[in-house]
């Protein structure tokens, strides 16, 4: 589904676009590369940049690199016909060939989901060591200016003694634990990057990040919370939490996510990772379950409970918040409230 003209997909791309402390102004005329460009985050991400061409005339050159072009073709429908955007249909395992110069790079290609990390724990490693050495390679080839790779909270692991994570502490996780091929292949990601820095001179920004949502999520066999609910919501189901809901969550809407994004790219530092999370609302499961029932009275919508016996694909750590002063430092900081969030979610798939 092409979202871009859907109204509620346009105000958030202006709402990304018009916050000042973005040096948007540095992406006129360059060429950036979006790996996963079908997934939530980089979907958003690319939309951004094309609404910057279409609004402002920037003359970015957007290049999407999909695995599946049929699906990609769909969700980029409107822009097909536009020459300053370009799809490339490859596996990021594979090498990768671009034409002509090359300036940032989001490399967001890999899965993680409970459903993936359950059913192709193989094929998410391959996406964050080989696919990310298949970037570096041609981000060195092509002198670029930053690669931006979003990685996760959950490499940290387990971390004891503190309320709220910096991007100095770490934690442990066990790597015999079925789940810990996701994190424990972004942090092996991370080190490459780090290491075609120290090799190569090749410049990157990390992303931290935990719990983003909003349109163009995938909310059929996903597996995370946050998916099924609005699953349930867009399709009138009731909501059914496998555990008693009292675990708490931070979620970041997506506008919030993209611009932390566009910051970290343009104004992080070399080398530097960022935590970004909305910790302004730290709600429980269970309340965002409850939010979205009385959001849409007119769905009909109850929240019940069914206690699952396998819950494997879930990270089960203690909630511990993310330090996001550094990502702050830059000028960011979360503007949607989390019930907004949820109805702009829920109405872009109306």
């Amino acid at each position: 589904m092409f979202l871009y003209n859907k109204a509620v997909v346009k105000e958030d791309m202006q709402e990304i676009i018009s916050r000042e402390y973005i040096p948007f102004d540095l992406l006129k005329n360059k060429t950036v590369l979006v790996t996963g460009a079908t997934g939530m985050l980089a979907y958003y991400f690319t939309l951004t940049l094309m609404h910057l061409n279409i609004e402002k005339d920037y003359g970015i050159r957007v290049i999407a690199l999909v695995r599946n072009k049929e699906k990609a073709r769909a969700k980029f429908e409107g822009f097909l016909g536009d020459s300053r955007f370009e799809l490339l249909s490859q596996d990021v395992c594979e090498k990768m060939n671009i034409e002509g110069d090359l300036d940032y790079i989001f490399h967001a290609a890999g899965a993680a989901s409970p459903y993936f990390i359950k059913n192709d724990p193989t094929g998410i490693i391959a996406a964050n060591t080989q696919g990310t050495v298949n970037v570096l390679e041609l981000a060195k080839e092509k002198n670029v200016t930053n690669i931006v790779y979003p990685s996760t909270r959950e490499i940290y692991g387990k971390v004891e003694g503190v309320d709220f994570i910096k991007e100095t502490d770490m934690g442990v996780f066990d790597p015999l634990d079925a789940r810990s091929c996701y994190p424990e292949s972004k942090r092996i990601a991370e080190t490459i990057l780090k290491s075609y820095n120290v090799q190569y001179g090749v410049p990157f920004t990390v992303l931290r990040i935990a719990h983003s949502f909003g349109p163009g999520m995938i909310i059929e066999s996903d597996g995370r919370v946050m998916a099924d609910f609005i699953s349930d919501a867009v399709h009138s189901r009731n909501i059914v939490l496998k555990s008693e809901g009292l675990a708490e969550r931070a979620f970041c809407y997506i506008t919030d996510a993209v611009a932390a994004i566009f910051t970290a790219m343009l104004k992080g530092g070399c080398g530097e990772a960022y935590n970004l999370a909305n910790e302004t609302e730290p709600t429980a499961i269970r309340d965002v379950a409850q939010m979205l029932s009385d959001l849409f009275p007119e769905r009909n919508i109850k929240v019940i409970f069914e206690i699952a016996k396998d819950n494997s694909g879930y990270c089960n750590y203690a909630r511990v918040g993310l330090d996001t002063a550094k990502l702050e430092s830059l000028g960011w900081k979360p503007q949607v409230k989390l019930i907004d969030g949820l109805r702009r979610t829920v109405v872009s798939f109306d």
